[in-house]
């Protein structure tokens, strides 16, 4: 337990929890008193941070994300290509990548999740050329400066072209080397409990990209370690005939059949599951990561988010990869989340909630973590603090509602683990344009081969 005194988040402009008109109090990490409207904190001695101006909500939730990815935003060679030529065209230049070069990519990455509200975020790594066996440790190293709370899955690829698989030689390992690198990271990185920082999953790219061998070594591994699971699946209509002709099944079937299909499991994009399908998602308790914004710039599908979650299935909001989302601003996916649906379902069955609600509880579904998500007292005291001061929330009437319809995209607090990791709409101690210098060197030098 720390000597500092409790936090009052005092009189918010708008908050997302019921009971906390005054505000909350925070200590230790912890949510530990909601404050009432004509209320003063039960709790005694607390420093107050004026909130008057500000509207907050759980810290966001990113499940689905390639922070590599960030190295390669509207590469030419990869435009206005469906996903499998749009893999083919970045795989060779994301073999060029270096410890470096990484860091720069994740930093990055990191930085602009954490400043547009996000305070967890997962991330895919499975390209591992050679000298970047270490792709996990340079990750939770950055999350470690940056203050943010992080499930890294250790990724992988072992079926390349010449055994009919998508990836080139040079990005893919064997299936001992991925598994015993697997145990590794986890051995050394992941954390338990509700205080967690850092935790590890296991990740194999796709069904169009690793063995069956490998998936079902992988989900014997993480039952035995009991980390969670993560995949790519039913992402396109291509992804169904691969596996068709690959495997004489449905994706879906494919993954019970390599003992995925169960809570340890979350997926990312799940737009192509038919009716059934989704009932048996629902009943396993594996859940979705809905990527709005890849899944439009792809043209790959909608995810059928409400028949989901009628279904029974958790859902939670993907930035997905910057170089098929081209950003990795969680507050904008959330909008675009919300218009996508929206435009799906119609006004009556999708509102601003909804897609908040997606980004944050039903995220803490898919990562596994039920302490985060939600404004309650015992839950982590991750919070994101937005102002409406810019002209595009000029005339708002609902604050709540204007974070989503009028567009907010930079939070001006960000509080993980009740440490403040965004303060006045920056991050402490990171020197941004220099940040984007060296990466984008970095990017220009990695995409000229």
């Amino acid at each position: 337990m720390s000597d500092a005194k409790p936090i009052w988040i005092r009189d918010p402009l708008a908050i997302l929890a019921d009971g906390a008109g005054r505000g909350i109090v925070v200590k230790d990490g912890r949510i530990i008193e909601l404050v009432p409207a004509g209320a003063t904190p039960a709790t005694a001695d607390v420093a107050v941070f004026d909130a008057s101006g500000h509207v907050v909500l759980p810290g966001l939730i990113n499940t689905h994300h390639h922070f590599y990815q960030t190295l390669t935003r509207a590469l030419p060679a990869a435009m206005d290509r469906e996903l499998f030529p749009w893999l083919q065209a970045l795989y060779p230049v994301w073999a060029r990548m270096t410890p470096d070069t990484l860091e720069l990519g994740v930093t990055v990455a990191m930085s602009e999740l954490l400043l547009s509200g996000c305070t967890t975020t997962t991330d895919h790594h499975y390209v591992f050329p050679a000298g970047l066996e270490e792709s996990v440790d340079i990750e939770v190293g950055v999350a470690k400066r940056l203050g943010v709370r992080v499930l890294l899955t250790r990724g992988s690829m072992n079926l390349s072209q010449r055994d009919g698989g998508l990836p080139p030689d040079s990005v893919v390992q064997d299936e001992d080397t991925i598994l015993a690198d697997s145990a590794r990271v986890v051995a050394k990185h992941h954390q338990r409990g509700a205080d967690a920082m850092v935790q590890i999953a296991l990740a194999p790219c796709s069904p169009f990209s690793v063995t069956t061998s490998l998936m079902r070594a992988t989900a014997d591994l993480a039952d035995k370690l009991d980390v969670r699971l993560h995949t790519h699946l039913a992402e396109t209509e291509d992804e169904n005939k691969f596996c068709q002709q690959m495997y004489g099944c449905r994706p879906l079937d494919y993954l019970e059949q390599c003992g995925w299909l169960n809570a340890r499991t979350w997926l990312a994009h799940g737009i192509f599951f038919n009716a059934d399908e989704m009932k048996r998602l629902g009943k396993a308790r594996t859940t979705i990561s809905h990527c709005a914004c890849s899944n439009q710039l792809l043209a790959s599908g909608c995810c059928p988010v409400c028949e989901m979650e009628e279904a029974g299935v958790d859902i939670g909001i993907g930035v997905d990869g910057s170089a098929s989302n081209d950003g990795s601003n969680l507050m904008q996916e959330v909008r675009a989340a919300f218009l996508l649906q929206r435009a799906r379902y119609g006004v009556t069955k999708v509102s601003h909630k909804d897609a908040l609600r997606w980004a944050t509880r039903g995220s803490a579904a898919c990562v596994g973590r039920p302490e985060l998500g939600e404004i309650a007292v015992g839950k982590a005291a991750d919070l994101a603090l937005f102002k409406l001061d810019e002209l595009r929330f000029s005339g708002h009437g609902d604050p709540l509602a204007a974070l989503v319809l009028c567009g907010a995209h930079r939070a001006d607090r960000v509080m993980v683990a009740g440490n403040w990791a965004v303060v006045d709409g920056a991050i402490p101690g990171l020197d941004v344009p220099d940040l984007i210098r060296r990466h984008s060197a970095a990017a220009r030098a990695m995409q000229a081969g």
